[in-house]
Parts: structure tokens; C-alpha cells; sequence
């Protein structure tokens, strides 16, 4: 988040985070955390669509359920931003 804030270009830095958030299927990770890093790699300009496809998917699996207005607004603005369409 801060990075993205401050136009801190760190790619490598991006690609090892998405990594390890898909790699650890987001465990660890509260609706605010995703929502806030989707919102980071969007502003960013930083492709990771394996980590947007599941911050979508686990979203959809809670039903939304414990994203706050505020974070369901951030989400589906990276997405758009980032250009992410969910067939679902």
C-alpha cells in the first residue's frame, strides 16, 4: 500500500508478494489485508492475475461476508482498474 501511495516503482518486490499470497491460498489474510493489496498492485499499475482471480474467488466464496463498504468499494475499483472481469 505504501508503495503504490508513494509511486515507489518495485516490481520484483510486487511479484514476490502475489507469490506468496497465492501461494498461501490468502491464509492469513483478512478482508481488509486483500482488499488493501489488490488495491496496491492496481494503483501500481503491477499485473498479478493469479492473486486478483483469488482475492475474486475467496470474496465470492464468503459471500462477501466480512468486507466492510469501504473495502467492497477498494476491491471493485482495483479491479477495475487493474482490468479484471469475473465470468461468475
Amino acid at each position: 500500500w505504501a508503495f503504490a501511495t508513494a509511486g515507489v516503482h518495485a516490481d520484483k518486490l510486487y511479484e514476490m508478494v502475489a507469490n506468496e499470497a497465492v501461494q498461501l491460498q490468502l491464509r492469513g489474510f483478512n478482508s481488509q489485508d486483500v482488499t488493501n493489496m489488490v488495491w496496491a498492485f492496481a494503483t501500481a499499475g503491477v499485473h498479478a492475475d493469479k492473486l486478483y482471480e483469488m482475492v475474486a474467488n475467496e470474496a465470492i466464496q464468503q459471500q462477501l461476508q466480512g468486507f466492510s463498504p469501504q473495502c467492497l468499494s477498494n476491491m471493485v475499483w482495483a479491479f477495475a482498474k487493474a482490468g479484471v472481469h469475473a465470468d461468475k
